[in-house]
């Protein structure tokens, strides 16, 4: 995104994007899209449909930090900078859950490279079933996936 955005102001300044160059008025910034402002995930919500085992999955398998409790309905751990906020519905938001069994989100934990086979090692140890194991991927990241109780995807990696 960072190359992109570098890529198109280059353009504009040289007067090849079709683009105002820079140091025109602050009214052509009207016509950007403020949304493009947004530049992290501050925090990831799950809505769990088995809260206790969930609770226990990330707390005592993935060995993530409890951030703060909002009560039994509402967990957060801090994973690096970021905050992965486990939640049951009916709180906020009561949608339907998905099917058991159907996942609903893929989260992807980046460590280094030899991090990722002593992860896999863990999570064996730990009788977390590996639904794919450690890989060298084509595009360029070693992988190992493996499911949370609730059946969603997990992706520990590291670019290689």
């Amino acid at each position: 995104m960072v190359f992109r955005r570098t890529v198109i102001t280059a353009l504009a300044a040289a007067g090849l994007a079709g683009l105002p160059a820079k140091g025109h008025s602050q009214g052509d910034r009207e016509d950007m899209n403020p949304l493009s402002s947004i530049r992290a995930i501050d925090y990831t919500v799950i809505f769990a449909r088995d809260m206790p085992a969930m609770r226990d999955f990330y707390q005592n398998v993935m060995g993530f930090a409890l951030k703060a409790e909002l009560g039994p309905q509402w967990v957060e751990y801090a994973i690096g900078g970021q905050v992965l906020a486990l939640t049951e519905r009916g709180m906020m938001w009561n949608d339907t859950p998905p099917a058991a069994g159907q996942l609903s989100v893929q989260l992807a934990f980046r460590v280094s490279p030899v991090e990722v086979q002593h992860c896999a090692d863990a999570l064996l140890e730990l009788g977390v079933e590996i639904a794919d194991p450690v890989t060298d991927q084509s595009w360029g990241h070693r992988t190992v996936f493996f499911r949370d109780p609730d059946g969603n995807i997990l992706e520990i990696y590291a670019e290689i």
